[in-house]
């Protein structure tokens, strides 16, 4: 549109799970960074996760001392590790005024093919954090090892109106990942 000004449209958002953490809309005049293949993960052991670290960050060839090389102290959490969140919350009645709630689990690892019915499982086990809330403040909680739970009458009347299931994959490595909620009634 202009020098160093552009108009960014028609671009897929929100790949490799970052679609539960990014703002719905970007302010006019934030930064975009265009990545090639040359970038590469640092490689840590799971126990320097959460570990602040020294990196010097230039050009190849510049020598450590190189005033165009930037002294950083970091701490990285492992989000590479992070389950994605759970997609297509739904809820349906079922026998006795129950709700069923279900979702579909999503994977960090071998999850772009089309031809499987199911996400392959990216983590030791498939074990999801499920609670209820109202306003931020957590009513029940569970733990569940399938994608689905049944939210009972009795539950829903001691929970009243107006809540939100809140659903998060685990991981055994990572922990909880992003919550995904579905508001009810």
């Amino acid at each position: 549109m202009a020098p160093r000004s552009y108009d960014l449209s028609l671009r897929l958002r929100g790949q490799k799970g970052t679609d539960a953490v990014m703002p719905e809309d970007w302010p006019a005049g934030s930064l975009v960074v265009l990545l090639n293949g040359a970038l590469q993960q640092v490689d840590l052991p799971a126990s320097a996760r959460g570990l602040a670290r020294h990196y010097r960050i230039g050009g190849a060839g510049r020598s450590y001392d190189d005033p165009a090389v930037v002294h950083r102290v970091e701490a990285f959490e492992g989000v590479g590790l992070r389950p994605y969140a759970p997609v297509h919350l739904a809820a349906r009645p079922v026998a006795g005024g129950a709700l069923r709630i279900s979702w579909l689990r999503r994977t960090r690892i071998d999850g772009d093919s089309w031809l499987s019915r199911d996400a392959p499982l990216g983590e030791a086990r498939e074990a999801y954090a499920l609670r209820i809330t109202r306003d931020g403040a957590i009513l029940r909680q569970a733990t569940v090892e399938a994608p689905g739970w049944t939210y009972g009458a009795a539950e829903q009347a001691a929970d009243g109106p107006g809540v939100n299931v809140e659903v998060a994959q685990l991981s055994e490595v990572y922990g909880p990942g992003p919550f995904r909620a579905l508001r009810l009634g």
